[in-house]
């Protein structure tokens, strides 16, 4: 059977694939065997994830050897399923016959250590190996359309099970229902354009060039969420995960109670420590363990998921994840004073400080499904302290009651960033607003190189297309969650490469601050300035390009390199520069040769530049 009928397979069968796949050495050590698990999973599955885990756990490697270990592993597993089944080798655990297998290839690069190593230790050191591996791939491209489906067509390689292979090695820490999900969607665009029996497209180069993104973006977006999430649990640690979650899960299930709640907050805590260690089998278990009891206990947590936990197991995780949130109880009040008023709150906060807020924040999120996740953590920050003081021996009486004026100044002024930005994206559109962004984040953060700063700064310009339409009831939620993400890769790059003392207190010292932080950080005054060199300013005919966008993009790398140059620079004298180029270049583009009208007129731009600045 070919690599491409597997992967159809594997997509259509139950993921009983996790349920029957071992957590740890310890938990199959004398109970279930390979041979067993063979048979649970069916040769099909079993030989798709084994094809993952091999491309995961050894990314230096080729598809050929990979595919070689999964075909190796799979007869290993069909032998004891048929007949061995008490045969030393069928008795291992299965994480130890794939790194076993993995030790028996030679010239696989950088696998010498860990084989030298025992059991767990051997899973950590490979575990490494794929934290080492990450930017050392080049990411996924579009594929040469001819080439492609000449490829497809003729049937001399197995395209999809390549393609699997390719995904999985550029992201380790991708799980296999995702990746499994994202080939067939592959596979789908292979047969819409090559054309199948019939013969390619007419247009193959637009079909490709349509269909790719459909591909491509998804995998790019769930590596994003992954590895947002997996910074956030690197970072900030174990409690603003579960923080970060219970936020979430009450938002989405208000009706459940708070121990269901809590409950879910554990597990998926649990899951995302093993997923971001890069554990894919318990990754997958703990996955599937969750999506069972949420959909066995639908009537306690939503009437929103039947839908989803209607679906193949392998597409109910992103479908509940996206689906919208389950009504308010029709009798919860809207306030929650007892978390003022009571009594008792400073000898819950004093008795078991974690519960009681955990409980503040499950009661505040199931009423707020408005707010992004990162207030509602700032609001449970702001409750904390609020105890911390007026909890205190001397505290004045009625000392939280002003913790409510706090909490509405809080909710205004976050309110009002998100409506001013979307006021200045409204008015300015998407080239001149990103502008804005490019002025604040190149003085905020002139270490970033242009590419980088112009990469973020678009990313956050979509957001604005995205959530500056929708009402105030979604807007708060659509702009600051997405903003997050952007603000996650920004601080994820200072991490690898430190871009100023700034950016790395802001980084580091709280989640849930972190836009905040950002959004007042002025000019780096630890800068140092360019030096205006010959070549730092270059004016050339590329400017005359008819293609709007390529011409945006230069005026934005022109831009970042002023603001480099003079990071000080008042908006009016940055307006007067700006028009006095558009000036130069309108002038030389009708010239008939431009780029020596160029090479005249630039440097005395820059001369009558540089004066007024400097006056």
């Amino acid at each position: 059977m070919n690599w491409r009928t597997i992967i159809y397979v594997v997509l259509l069968v139950s993921l009983t694939v996790a349920k029957a796949l071992p957590r740890t050495s310890q938990d199959v050590e004398g109970k279930t065997s390979i041979g067993q698990r063979f048979t649970q999973l069916h040769e099909n599955n079993f030989k798709a994830i084994a094809l993952i885990m091999f491309a995961q756990y050894v990314p230096g490697g080729t598809f050929g050897k990979a595919a070689r270990m999964a075909e190796q592993v799979t007869a290993l597993a069909r032998s004891c399923a048929a007949a061995a089944r008490d045969s030393p080798d069928c008795l291992k655990p299965l994480d130890r016959i794939f790194f076993d297998t993995i030790c028996q290839e030679k010239n696989l690069p950088r696998i010498a250590d860990c084989c030298a190593k025992e059991d767990s230790e051997r899973n950590d050191c490979f575990l490494s190996l794929k934290n080492f591996s990450q930017g050392f791939i080049p990411p996924l491209e579009r594929p040469d359309a001819e080439a492609a489906c000449r490829n497809y067509s003729q049937h001399q390689q197995p395209l999809t099970a390549y393609f699997t292979y390719e995904v999985s090695r550029k992201h380790p820490f991708l799980p296999a229902p995702t990746i499994l999900s994202v080939a067939l969607r592959y596979e789908e665009m292979m047969k819409r354009c090559c054309g199948g029996a019939e013969g390619p497209s007419q247009h193959l180069e637009e079909c490709f060039r349509t269909q790719a993104p459909k591909v491509v973006k998804p995998v790019r977006e769930d590596a994003l969420r992954q590895e947002h999430t997996c910074g956030i649990l690197k970072k900030f640690g174990e409690r603003t995960l579960k923080a970060l979650k219970l936020t979430q899960i009450s938002q989405k299930f208000p009706k459940a109670d708070f121990v269901t709640v809590h409950k879910l907050v554990m597990d998926v805590a649990d899951m995302h420590k093993d997923c971001c260690r890069g554990d894919m089998l318990d990754c997958m278990r703990d996955r599937e363990d969750i999506l069972q009891y949420v959909c066995s206990n639908q009537h306690i947590l939503s009437s929103k998921i039947q839908q989803c936990c209607e679906q193949p197991v392998l597409q109910r995780s992103e479908c509940i994840i996206h689906v919208e949130n389950d009504d308010k109880p029709a009798d919860l009040s809207p306030h929650i004073r007892e978390f003022i008023e009571d009594n008792g709150i400073c000898e819950h906060f004093a008795q078991e400080k974690d519960t009681h807020l955990a409980r503040f924040l499950y009661e505040y999120s199931r009423r707020h499904p408005e707010f992004s996740t990162q207030m509602l953590l700032r609001i449970g920050k702001g409750y904390e302290d609020l105890l911390q003081e007026c909890c205190r021996p001397g505290a004045p009486s009625g000392c939280c009651s002003r913790g409510e004026e706090e909490l509405r100044k809080h909710i205004y002024e976050t309110e009002s960033v998100m409506r001013t930005s979307c006021d200045i994206y409204n008015e300015k559109g998407d080239y001149y607003f990103q502008n804005e962004l490019l002025m604040s984040f190149t003085k905020k953060m002139p270490q970033l190189t242009s590419a980088e700063l112009i990469k973020f700064t678009k990313e956050m310009t979509t957001i604005g297309s995205k959530c500056c339409q929708l009402g105030q009831d979604k807007l708060l939620r659509c702009a600051e969650e997405n903003l997050d993400l952007v603000l996650g890769e920004i601080c994820r790059r200072h991490l690898a490469d430190p871009i100023n003392p700034g950016v790395c207190r802001c980084c580091s010292s709280s989640y849930a601050f972190r836009r905040p932080c950002i959004g007042k950080l002025e000019v780096d005054e630890s800068y140092v300035p360019l030096a205006l060199t010959p070549g730092l300013f270059a004016f050339h005919g590329d400017l005359c390009t008819t293609e709007e966008e390529k011409l945006q993009h230069r005026k934005q790398e022109m831009l970042i390199t002023l603001l480099k140059y003079k990071p000080q620079i008042s908006p009016e004298h940055l307006g007067s520069v700006t028009a006095a180029f558009s000036a130069m270049r309108e002038r030389c583009c009708g010239e008939a040769n431009p780029e020596a009208c160029f090479l005249k007129e630039g440097p005395e731009l820059i001369k009558r530049s540089e004066k007024m600045l400097s006056a």
